[in-house]
């Protein structure tokens, strides 16, 4: 009986050393996934709002470049994960009438966010399409273990999500799994700006935005670990090695606005 509980205290102790970041704290891998749910969750209705003032609205110009740049076939079969509120997948569509694009999110919140607004498609000028929801399907899932057959999706794409993974190489590994044969990952995420920028920078990031979240959102911390999140991602180089060392091929990437984000883009 003695021994039973000493192995269960090593197991335990075992549990509890599998630890992560949530933005500058270290807390434990269960912790971090439900303290994620809770900022989206809470900021799922101002998402976009926040978006457009913390910066300035120049994250509409490089998702466009994103979908712009993507080297799709007309009737692609496309997965947005972490694209609960549709910014992604809605440019997706409007750029390639005829494909077909599955949204995945793990926070139920955002994906209702997105759903109702492509109901209410306001579509933003006479040159847009508009947009066809029937090509669009919203689903329910985990990145790191997503609810897809093998080689399903002739592109993978994950915008301003990646960096909030627990596991980030086995986020890339699942996009691996799911992508056809020389299908496309493209990931838009935040970087590492260039060093003459980075104190203007940091004083915007950790001085303004969390107020920005207080004022416009009521939430102090949730912007707050947002910023942090930033901070504890890998840099272009060391996320290019992370992809390349999943088995992906023809790693890419490149900065926008100085590398304040990056496109990373790879091939099955």
């Amino acid at each position: 009986m003695l021994s039973q509980r000493i192995v269960q205290s090593l197991l335990g102790s075992c549990v509890r050393r599998a630890s992560t970041h949530f933005g500058f704290e270290q807390v434990n891998e269960e912790e971090k996934a439900d303290r994620v749910r809770q900022v989206f969750t809470g900021v799922a209705d101002k998402y976009d709002l926040m978006n457009d003032a913390m910066s300035m609205g120049i994250h509409r110009l490089w998702k466009d470049y994103f979908v712009q740049s993507l080297p799709l076939k007309r009737d692609a079969k496309m997965l947005d994960v972490a694209g609960g509120t549709g910014d992604i997948s809605f440019r997706a569509l409007r750029r390639f009438p005829r494909a077909h694009v599955t949204v995945c999110d793990i926070n139920e919140e955002m994906l209702r966010v997105g759903e109702q607004k492509a109901k209410e498609d306001r579509t933003p000028d006479l040159f847009s399409l508009q947009l066809d929801s029937s090509r669009l399907s919203f689903v329910v899932g985990d990145g790191e273990k997503l609810p897809f057959e093998d080689d399903s999706f002739d592109a993978y794409t994950i915008s301003f999500g990646i960096r909030n993974c627990t596991h980030v190489d086995q986020v890339v590994r699942e996009a691996r799994r799911v992508l056809k044969p020389g299908g496309l990952f493209a990931c838009l995420e935040f970087s590492q700006i260039h060093p003459a920028l980075r104190t203007v920078y940091d004083a915007y990031s950790f001085q303004v935005i969390p107020v920005m979240g207080e004022v416009l959102a009521k939430d102090y911390n949730s912007y707050k670990y947002l910023v942090e999140s930033i901070r504890r991602f890998p840099n272009q180089t060391d996320f290019s090695s992370l992809i390349s060392s999943t088995g992906l091929r023809d790693v890419r990437y490149e900065n926008l606005s100085f590398g304040i984000c990056a496109i990373h883009t790879a091939r099955k």
